[in-house]
């Protein structure tokens, strides 16, 4: 079991969600769904928010990966995006348009946002 959330880069951006850069529709690259969050290190929202990305990553392990984007590292990746306040999260489904929410949830929303959006399980 890997416990450590994977922050991505541009590069592993394009390569494990979506390749912006050479596909226009939305296509999405990874083998399970996944949430990603974007952060910055300043962010005090974002700061309560960890934690509970954290446990969320050994909950679902093996079933969607949580990864983190740092948008002061990776601006492109926020303004491809439409990042305007952190923390946002992205939560990519296999099937059909990735859906964002902004702003520091709360445990049992981000868990309601995972089984109803990436494990379609209502």
């Amino acid at each position: 079991m890997k416990n450590k959330m994977e922050h991505l880069t541009k590069e592993t951006f394009l390569e494990k969600v979506f390749n912006f850069e050479t596909n226009e529709e939305w296509k999405y690259e990874g083998k399970i769904p996944c949430l990603i969050d974007f952060y910055a290190d300043w962010c005090g929202p974002c700061k309560m928010v960890a934690p509970i990305l954290e446990e969320l990553s050994k909950e679902y392990d093996g079933k969607i990966n949580i990864y983190k984007v740092d948008t002061e590292a990776e601006q492109e990746l926020a303004a491809a995006f439409g990042i305007r306040s952190i923390p946002s999260m992205l939560f990519c489904p296999m099937d059909g348009k990735p859906q964002m929410a902004a702003g520091a949830l709360p445990k049992q929303a981000l868990k309601d946002a995972i089984n109803d959006v990436l494990l379609l399980t209502n």
